[in-house]
């Protein structure tokens, strides 16, 4: 299996600012997805026998704490991806905090 973690499409800034993605997506070649995807990201939810049911559980908890949105959906090439938007994408190199 690979895994690829890339930009999402640019979107337009203020004048000066250049574009900057919207966010990132994790995208693997495995099997794919189920067809219900509500409860993918249910604590205890799993469709393997060794699995726990927490691990995108905890990846949704991660992302709402830093003020981003996940989403499943399917890969380009048949397996899963997971998108990430909605993430403050610096672009002279240093880091950013986002206010609640």
């Amino acid at each position: 299996m690979t895994v690829t973690v890339g930009p999402l499409e640019r979107k337009p800034q203020s004048a000066g600012s250049g574009d900057r993605p919207d966010g990132f997506y994790v995208e693997d070649t495995g099997p794919g997805l189920p067809t219900d995807r509500e409860s993918l990201f249910e604590f205890g939810h799993t469709t393997a026998a060794e699995g726990t049911g927490f691990g995108l559980a905890i990846v949704e908890e991660i992302a709402e704490a830093h003020g981003w949105t996940v989403a499943a959906c399917d890969g380009d090439d048949g397996g899963a991806r997971f998108e990430f938007r909605d993430v403050i994408v610096p672009t002279d190199g240093t880091t950013s905090t986002r206010s609640t």
